[in-house]
């Protein structure tokens, strides 16, 4: 792409949407006009889309079970979803957990390669994020220098573990479909899930410890679906200080307070709540409590929920687009985009005004989706 003025769009600036040009030359954005104008009269101009959390990538990698064997490929198609989306940096959130099949060791090892692998021939900017079961302790010594080999810089820690039922000697519900998608039999798969569940009282120690190694070597560390103060208490003493998906106003209210990063899904705002009877985003977001939105598993809805935020008057465009934007650049330390300013990476997503889909995305200038009528406007 070559250097270029956009001029006729409204772009959106920290006070709001404004008329005015936006210019950029060498992948920076640039304080005055720098080489060819290009009219986008009738579009909108924003930040590119920081997704900071998403797995929407799965079904690119592995639509059957076992089907997909180039993942590189499934990257390729992925990414391509994620420009028509406007997402500009995207983290591809990827399991290590007791469930096996796709949230197995092996399929995040084979996972996190291909990303390294096929980073750099690709526009987006992807970046991988570990979900890790706590309860896994035979996996923590090798864990560090794992997440070093494969270029992991953000992990969050999960508990999937049903302790209630395990704890009153229930088996776990959905056995059957777990233990098929694990490529175990039922009555493996629950005595590995009860092995697990008897070691609960070495898992706080243990993460005493493997925290304290992760933050010295500089990773963001986050806690995934808080259900408490307490809770949360207890990660932030371990320096676990990105509260992701908390499940209740108590966890979130706790997180704000103590200065962590809140997280919460943006297909929860755009259904109006959590599809789980969860806390609700759009709540949050009222009370100034929330930091960020990510797509969780679905792309399109970051865009979509900061338009919805702004189209109900609970926060004006400015603040809802940042939710999506400068927030999650924010928590992930990424201080050139997020915002469109004189300096920062020329990541942009042009929205049709009328229709407001995704007409193209730019990453540091280049263009990763272009379809139809700007396409004519940038290259006619």
């Amino acid at each position: 792409m070559p250097d270029l003025d956009l001029i006729g769009a409204r772009v959106l600036a920290p006070e709001g949407l404004v008329a005015g040009r936006l210019s950029f030359a060498g992948g920076l954005i640039q304080p005055g006009p720098v080489g060819r104008v290009v009219d986008l009269s009738g579009f909108l101009v924003l930040p590119g889309i920081v997704d900071i959390h998403g797995d929407g990538f799965e079904r690119h990698l592995a639509q059957r079970r076992g089907a997909m064997k180039q993942m590189d490929e499934g990257l390729v198609a992925g990414e391509a979803e994620l420009a028509a989306n406007g997402i500009t940096t995207a983290v591809l959130a990827q399991f290590i957990s007791w469930e096996g099949g796709m949230r197995g060791p092996e399929f995040a090892a084979r996972v996190f390669t291909a990303i390294q692998a096929t980073r750099a021939s690709l526009i987006t900017d992807l970046r991988p994020q570990l979900r890790f079961e706590t309860h896994l302790l035979d996996h923590y010594a090798a864990l560090p220098d794992q997440l070093a080999e494969w270029g992991v810089e953000y992990l969050v820690f999960n508990d999937h573990l049903p302790h209630e039922r395990l704890a009153a000697g229930k088996s776990p519900r959905r056995l059957m479909g777990q233990a098929l998608k694990a490529g175990r039999s039922p009555e493996r798969h629950e005595a590995l899930m009860r092995e697990l569940h008897g070691r609960s009282a070495e898992v706080p120690a243990a993460l005493d410890r493997l925290c304290a190694t992760l933050q010295a070597r500089g990773l963001t560390l986050g806690s995934h679906d808080d259900r408490s103060a307490e809770a949360r208490a207890e990660w932030r003493a371990r320096g676990v200080e990105v509260a992701e998906f908390p499940e209740t106003l108590a966890a979130a209210e706790a997180a704000f307070a103590a200065g962590d990063r809140v997280i919460m899904g943006a297909p929860n705002v755009v259904r109006g709540g959590s599809h789980n009877g969860n806390l609700s985003a759009i709540d949050l977001v009222a009370m100034g409590y929330c930091h960020a939105l990510a797509s969780d598993y679905h792309y399109p809805s970051p865009r979509r929920a900061a338009l919805m935020l702004a189209d109900t008057g609970l926060c004006d465009l400015a603040r809802a687009w940042s939710l999506v934007s400068a927030g999650p650049a924010a928590i992930l330390g990424l201080r050139d985009r997020g915002s469109l300013e004189s300096g920062k990476r020329a990541d942009l997503v042009i929205l049709d005004e009328e229709s407001r889909r995704v007409a193209a995305t730019l990453v540091a200038g280049r263009v990763s989706y272009m379809a139809g009528e700007v396409a004519e406007r940038f290259t006619g």
